[in-house]
Order: C-alpha cells, then structure tokens, then sequence
C-alpha cells in the first residue's frame, strides 16, 4: 500500500499521536519522556509498529538499563557510537542512571580519543577498543581479546558486543529520520544532555561553534577515508 509522504519540515516519518496509543503505550511513552533513554520522539516513531516499540523498549531495559555488565561502561560506549556516526538525535541524551552513578559530562569529551586520554581507566578503554572495532569494521587481534578478558567476563563481552550492535543499528537507521527532542510530550528533559535540555536551549547549543557534531565531523570523515 502506497502512503503520501507528509510530514513537518525535514522529518521522514511522522510521529504517531500519544493520544491515540492504548494505555500501556501512552505509559511508557510517558515513562520516556521523565526518564528518557529512549526518549519519546524515537519511540513515537517506532509505535507505528508495536512489535518495533515494545521490542526496543524490552531490548534497552534488559541490556542497558539491566544485565551483567557495567551500566555507566555502556553508556559511554553508547555516545562513542554517537560520536562516530553523527547521531545527534543519541548524542544529545545522557542516562540518569550512569549521571547518578557518578559520570560527569567532561568523560564524554575525550570519547573519540580514548587510547590518548588520561581520563578513561584500562576497564573502559578495552569496551571503547571493542566498539570502535564494531562501529568501523576494524580487525580484532590477539592482544585486543586479551584486553577485553583481562577486565571482562564472556558473558559481559557478550552483552557489550550485542548491545553496541543493536545501538549502532538504532541509530544509524535514527539520524536517517531527522527527529528532533522537544516534539513529543514536550515539558519534560528527562536524560537530556546539559545544555538541551528545552527546544530553546537545544537550539543554542548546536548553533556553539565547539557543538560535538560540528567538532566530530572532520574526525569521523578522516577516520571513514583511512
């Protein structure tokens, strides 16, 4: 069945109308909107397929949110993934969980860099090592499996390897779309960044000359190319 393309300015799929979900849906989307990661503009696009949003929603809360390996690991193993395909959409949320835990904006500053970077212990340079040879196609040697054995347990390896595949995916498919915080069930800056945390505040910071994804970008092209 064909459908006419009509959408606001730029914006590929629409959003599904909150009001138009059943009681279950409209709560969790309510959930995203205070707690965020995701946050309800991505899951009003996926509620176009219930299968899609429930899947995801049931995917982020038992291998983000829960599972065995470190929470705030992946996390910054999530924005490195930002970082690398220019997701602004993901790269400008943050988990209230890792933030509770004790991650500071200033760890995500150097992701790109991490080998360099006096910031990143052993434990999280060896998951950023795995995601990056994940997110570039990288080969993986000897002495990175080593790296990852010495701090991580098979089934940690495991979860760090699926979840940076299934958040890769995510949001290669989300900066497609060209969505935007502050649309749906907007009022609530649950997981946003510092610095977006309202539409007008979002729209200041990506105008700053030193915006992450103005920053990123010549490193990501480079790094494309090699």
């Amino acid at each position: 069945m064909s459908h006419s393309f009509k959408t606001q300015k730029d914006q590929r799929i629409s959003y599904i109308d909150p009001d138009s979900l059943d009681a279950e849906m409209r709560e969790e989307l309510e959930r995203c909107a205070t707690e965020g990661t995701p946050r309800p503009e991505s899951q009003a696009i996926r509620a176009h397929v219930p299968g899609a949003f429930w899947s995801f929603r049931n995917t982020w809360r038992d291998v983000f949110h829960s599972g065995v390996c470190d929470h705030s690991i992946k996390e910054l193993c999530r924005v490195y993934v930002s970082r690398s395909v220019l997701c602004e959409f993901c790269g400008n949320q943050r988990s209230i969980k890792s933030a509770n835990a004790g991650l500071i904006e200033e760890d995500y500053r150097e992701l790109l860099n991490f080998e360099s970077a006096d910031r990143y212990e052993p434990r999280q340079k060896a998951a950023l090592a795995y995601t990056e040879a994940i997110v570039w196609d990288l080969p993986t040697s000897d002495e990175l499996w080593q790296r990852l054995y010495d701090h991580f347990s098979e089934p940690e390896i495991v979860e760090l390897g699926y979840f940076v595949a299934i958040t890769m995916g995510q949001q290669r498919w989300l900066r497609t779309l060209n969505i935007e915080h502050h649309q749906v069930l907007a009022g609530d800056k649950g997981s946003m960044a510092p610095g977006f945390e309202s539409y007008e505040a979002l729209q200041a910071s990506k105008s700053r000359d030193d915006y992450w994804a103005k920053t990123s970008q010549d490193k990501t092209k480079s790094r494309a190319h090699n």
